[in-house]
């Protein structure tokens, strides 16, 4: 069995909400491989946020952002289970978080299962020319592979947090969702652009 740094025993508490002797036996049976913790920890039942993701969101705020210039402003709607956890500092400042990300990086929705089939086929057509002469079964696999990083590139909880690049915007909002105790989601997000579609 390989040595599990406490950086990603941390890693793993804050996406799980699980405590750090918990989630260092995972590391530990998984040989270190993050996902395959996660699922360990699920199939023994003790995935927090796992437990969670059924419960219902329907208290939340409406985060906003407008650019210092005045041209770009974001609305985004984030939910959470109680009206005590959406009036608090730390939810308030993860919704702006987003909206400030998505006037940073433009989205065009919030995970894949958002994007239109009309855009995925789109994509996949394009994808497919580019490496038209390819064997059928490794173009199908390159295709794939494009489409997961379409969807880092331009769903928004995909996507790179532009606060640390070292998480997604998902496992930032399931650290918070683990800090608090509920679970979260991002429901719908609009952003304005001064003089767009002109």
């Amino acid at each position: 069995m390989s040595q599990v740094s406490a950086a990603d025993v941390k890693k793993l508490r804050d996406r799980t909400g699980l405590g750090m002797m918990t989630c260092k036996e995972a590391l530990t049976e998984t040989d270190g491989d993050f996902e395959k913790a996660i699922d360990y920890l699920r199939k023994k039942g003790l995935d927090a946020a796992a437990k969670r993701a059924g419960r219902q969101t329907k208290e939340g705020v409406i985060g906003s952002y407008i650019h210092v210039t005045g041209k770009i402003g974001v609305m985004v709607e984030v939910n959470c289970e109680s009206d005590f956890v959406a009036r608090g500092d730390d939810f308030k400042a993860m919704a702006k978080d987003v909206a400030m990300h998505i006037a940073a990086t433009d989205p065009l929705a919030v995970g894949p299962d958002d994007v239109s089939a009309d855009v995925i086929e789109r994509e996949k057509d394009i994808y497919r020319d580019q490496v038209k002469n390819k064997p059928p079964e490794i173009t199908e696999k390159i295709v794939e592979g494009k489409l997961k990083k379409f969807y880092a590139e331009r769903c928004l909880l995909e996507q790179p947090f532009v606060k640390n690049t070292d998480q997604t915007v998902g496992e930032m909002i399931r650290e918070v969702q683990a800090k608090l105790g509920e679970n979260m989601s991002v429901r719908r997000f609009v952003r304005y652009e001064l003089g767009e579609d002109l």
